[in-house]
C-alpha cells in the first residue's frame, strides 16, 4: 500500500500552458496610396511582395506583448502601386510554460493565434484604399521561427570566425 502512495507522488502530470490575449490592437499602420496620387495607375498583373518580422517583451508577470511587423510592397512592372507597414500586436497571458521553450512559444503560437485580425486589417485597409481586398496567404510561423534562429546562428557563428583588428 505504502508502495502505491509513492507511486502516485511522483507521478504528477505537468500542467497544460494556459494562455490568453488579453487584447490586440494596431501598433502602427501607413499605408502610402503611391499610384492613385501620381493620377495613374498602371496596367497589368500587380504583384505582391510580403515581409514578415516578429518582436516580443515582456510586459509583467507572466504578459507579453507580441507585435507582428508587416510590410507589403505592391507593383506592376518596375511601378510601386502601393506600401502597407503595419505593426500589430497581441498581449497575452502566458502560464506554464517551461522558459526553455518561452521564446519559441511568444514567436510561433501568438502571432498565429492574431493573424486572422491581421489579415481583415490589411484586407480593409487595400479596400478602403482604393483596391480589391488583399486577402493574405497563411504565414507559416514555425518556418519563420526556424529561419530566424538559423540567420541568429550564422550570423554569431560568423562573428566568432572574424579576426581580430
Amino acid at each position: 500500500m505504502a508502495e502505491e502512495n509513492n507511486g502516485a507522488a511522483e507521478a504528477t502530470p505537468p500542467q497544460q500552458p494556459i494562455v490568453k490575449v488579453l487584447n490586440q490592437y494596431i501598433r502602427d499602420l501607413s499605408f502610402e496610396n503611391v499610384a492613385l496620387q501620381n493620377d495613374r495607375m498602371p496596367e497589368g498583373q500587380t504583384s505582391f511582395e510580403v515581409q514578415v518580422a516578429l518582436d516580443a517583451r515582456k510586459v509583467s508577470e507572466n504578459q507579453y506583448e507580441v507585435i507582428n511587423k508587416l510590410k507589403v510592397n505592391a507593383t506592376i512592372g518596375e511601378e510601386k502601386i502601393f506600401i502597407l507597414e503595419l505593426d500589430y500586436a497581441g498581449r497575452f497571458s502566458v502560464q506554464n510554460v517551461p522558459n526553455e521553450q518561452l521564446h519559441a512559444f511568444l514567436m510561433i503560437e501568438c502571432p498565429r493565434m492574431i493573424f486572422p485580425y491581421l489579415r481583415r486589417v490589411v484586407g480593409d485597409v487595400t479596400r478602403d484604399g482604393g483596391y480589391p481586398p488583399l486577402n493574405l496567404d497563411n504565414i507559416d510561423f514555425l518556418a519563420l521561427y526556424r529561419n530566424q534562429m538559423a540567420k541568429m546562428a550564422q550570423a554569431q557563428a560568423e562573428a566568432k570566425e572574424a579576426p581580430i583588428s
